[in-house]
């Protein structure tokens, strides 16, 4: 008979979490039809879940006809969960699979405003390489791994030219790329920064689906040529996707 109940009270709390796995960013608001279509639950059952976690902060209701959305609660979880964590950590199983598989400097950075940030790295073992050192800045403007991160964030053409400020670059080729950036899924540089280096760059993003920095590699021209460029690219957007799942975003935004 215990046994029956916990079970029974195993089977609530799963059921109880998909009810909450359901809402998403752009369907934040659903009613008990929109519910029943995602979970396999009946009316009474689901209203009585509903009503539980809405007592404990979980969900609230609104409007008339009645919807429901996330509430407050998981907004302290929330919290909770980002305070609490290092991207720089985090990133960590991704850096260093991309390193084995390529064996090239790779890097983590984080876009502060017109700049882009590193906050980790591990250097190549190579005795040519490339690398930057935690704390590198640069204008996000310049280099793979600065565009990657303006190709996903939808800047306006005001902004791209004020970050293009004291640059060579013409505008209207910046924009021409990071078109092309956005289409392939990773950008590329060569000999912008360092005479000889090649950088590959690929996006992540946070749990509000908003491009949260880059994750490159970075080595000489005479081992990265077009091909390994190209095998490089598809390896940092598999490994971004990964990063940007574990920072919470969802499917729909990678």
């Amino acid at each position: 008979m215990q046994n029956e109940k916990v079970a029974d009270s195993v089977r609530a709390v799963d059921r109880a979490l998909e009810i909450l796995m359901a809402f998403t960013s752009n369907d934040y608001e659903l009613s008990v039809a929109d519910l029943l279509k995602r979970v396999e639950l009946s009316r009474p059952t689901l209203y009585r879940l509903l009503n539980t976690l809405e007592q404990s902060g979980f969900v609230v209701s609104v409007g008339e006809p009645q919807k429901f959305r996330l509430g407050p609660s998981i907004g302290h979880l929330a919290h909770v969960w980002t305070s609490s964590l290092d991207i720089g950590v985090v990133a960590q199983p991704m850096m260093h699979r991309l390193r084995n598989a390529t064996g090239e400097t790779v890097a983590l950075f984080l876009r502060q405003g017109a700049l882009r940030i590193c906050v980790a790295e591990l250097p190549s073992a190579h005795p040519l390489s490339f690398k930057r050192g935690v704390g590198y800045q640069e204008q996000i403007v310049l280099g793979a791994s600065g565009r990657v991160i303006l190709a996903f964030a939808n800047e306006t053409s005001n902004a791209l030219e004020a970050y293009s400020v004291n640059t060579k670059l013409d505008l209207e080729l910046l924009t021409s790329e990071l078109t092309k950036i956005q289409k392939q899924g990773y950008a590329t540089s060569r000999d912008e920064l360092i005479e000889g280096a090649v950088a590959v760059a690929a996006p992540f993003f946070n749990s509000a689906g908003q491009v949260a920095g880059s994750i490159a590699i970075f080595g000489p021209s005479v081992r990265l040529k077009d091909e390994q460029v190209s095998e490089s690219g598809h390896l940092l957007v598999a490994e971004a996707r990964l990063l940007s799942a574990a920072l919470g975003a969802k499917n729909d935004f990678l």
